[in-house]
């Protein structure tokens, strides 16, 4: 396609300038194949022809090619791909030849990340196209705005969307799609696009085969897979699948160390005098109170005493019971709070005791320091019965009011919702600090039976945020 150049004095409106042409063209090519992987020959002439009339790399265009291999052969696109789809603010509503220019760039790059990853296909799967595709994922929640991983429940935390400001508009030349309003509903839709690919893996095939193996990348929707078929490997397929969970494990315990380390528990308890080790040594207090010492003459501070942090906290000896439904929709919690759980379990006089249940509870205190020891002891799926994880819980609790119970469920029970409602409410006004969780995921997502979330609010035992987050600020303010 040929670019011809307009005078100021002759605006052309969007459907008569070529850029604006040359991006529908993109853009129409885009939703042809997100609806239809068969090529349209005239869309993929026309978009090849906009691709290297612009200098982008006609492997855009390819819905084999992943963004890392873009990247990697043109580095300079990296950081194009970062925020790509957050509005830019007061600056969008320019229509300069330039900025519409820029639009047809932004819009070939948004194609390629869109297409790579709500394009899937059918048929079986291989672990290169799930690495691929996570990769390619990551890429997206990048050019939202997200860190790779956020929107997926995955590992990296963080509680930014956004990298520019909070607005919808794109512009008066229509600017590239604002994807970032629609964040909560993309992360979930991730979540099911790798669910999906997972399943359609040969998985035990490919466990046991070492090379492909590796390719694999742990996520929730793969670590659940493992954990419903354990039971079905054997040999090296096992030892495989057992190296991605605690991999996984290791991954989320490092980043919900930090999110527990942000906030100390506890006060500063100055009964207690402070160790008298180099990490805990106060330099600015030790000089100010050493001035006094200065030898103008020798130009030279003599130090005749130290002074020290008090690092020492106030802290109650305290109980920590956690029971989790590790019924089929309840997997991403069910990993989380078991990792959540092993982390309190290593904080000074934390006494912690994990309960996981369906139809059946089983106690799974004794390794509740090894979060990947638990997680091959659940049984995913099954129904719920909360009565019976009370029934579990109940002789734990010695002294109520020093004693936190979290219950994490959707509460969906199996027929027995009063009964489970007025053993916690006798928990409840026992002293004990109970907390209701919907769900605890990265993603925030939670669904409650209503008959449960109104009496907990009566009770003024309201269920919290989903997110990982809360629940760990909630539990740190309780352990004090």
């Amino acid at each position: 396609m040929t670019h011809t150049p307009q005078t100021p004095e002759a605006p052309q409106t969007p459907e008569a300038n070529p850029e604006a042409n040359r991006r529908q063209v993109l853009y129409w090519r885009l939703l042809s194949r997100l609806f239809d992987s068969d090529e349209q020959t005239t869309l993929e002439a026309a978009s090849l022809a906009v691709v290297e009339d612009i200098g982008l790399p006609p492997a855009l265009l390819d819905p084999q090619t992943s963004v890392d291999s873009i990247v990697q052969r043109h580095p300079e696109l990296a950081a194009e791909f970062d925020g790509l789809m957050v509005p830019e603010g007061d600056d969008a509503d320019d229509d300069s030849p330039r900025d519409r220019a820029a639009e047809v760039r932004r819009a070939a790059l948004v194609s390629k990340v869109l297409l790579n990853v709500f394009a899937t296909g059918n048929g079986t799967v291989t672990a290169g196209q799930l690495s691929r595709w996570q990769s390619d994922a990551g890429w997206l929640e990048r050019a939202l705005g997200c860190r790779p991983g956020e929107l997926r429940g995955g590992r990296s935390g963080g509680n930014s969307h956004g990298r520019g400001p909070d607005t919808t508009t794109t512009g008066g030349y229509g600017g590239t799609p604002d994807l970032s309003t629609l964040i909560p509903e993309i992360g979930p839709e991730l979540g099911n696009i790798e669910a999906d690919l997972v399943k359609r893996m040969h998985l035990r095939e490919v466990l046991a085969d070492p090379k492909l193996a590796a390719k694999l990348t742990p996520s929730m929707s793969l670590i659940e897979q493992l954990l419903r078929d354990k039971d079905n490997l054997s040999g090296v397929a096992l030892a495989n699948a057992k190296a991605l969970i605690r991999r996984f494990v290791d991954e989320v315990a490092e980043v919900l160390r930090t999110q527990v380390e942000k906030a100390t528990v506890g006060a500063i308890d100055r009964s207690v005098p402070p160790k008298r080790v180099f990490r805990n040594l106060d330099l600015d207090r030790t000089i100010w109170k050493n001035l006094t010492n200065w030898s103008p003459e020798e130009e030279r501070l003599y130090v005749d005493r130290l002074y020290y942090r008090h690092t020492a906290r106030k802290t109650t000896p305290q109980r920590l019971i956690v029971v989790v439904d590790q019924s089929g929709s309840m997997v991403d919690s069910m990993v989380n709070c078991t990792i959540l759980a092993s982390i309190f379990a290593g904080l000074p006089k934390v006494d912690v005791h994990l309960i996981a249940y369906d139809t059946r509870a089983l106690d799974l205190t004794p390794w509740v320091n090894d979060p990947f020891e638990v997680l091959l002891r659940t049984n995913l799926g099954g129904g719920n019965d909360g009565p019976v994880a009370m029934a579990m819980a109940r002789p734990k609790i010695t002294e109520p009011k020093n004693t936190v119970m979290v219950w994490i469920s959707d509460f969906y029970e199996f027929d027995r919702s009063q009964p489970l409602f007025e053993g916690i409410e006798e928990v409840h006004r026992s002293g004990v600090k109970f907390i209701p969780v919907g769900s605890v995921t990265s993603s925030g997502r939670q669904e409650v039976n209503p008959w449960f979330r109104e009496r907990f609010k009566t009770l003024g035992t309201p269920v919290i945020s989903g997110h990982i987050r809360r629940l760990v600020q909630e539990l740190k303010t309780s352990l004090v």
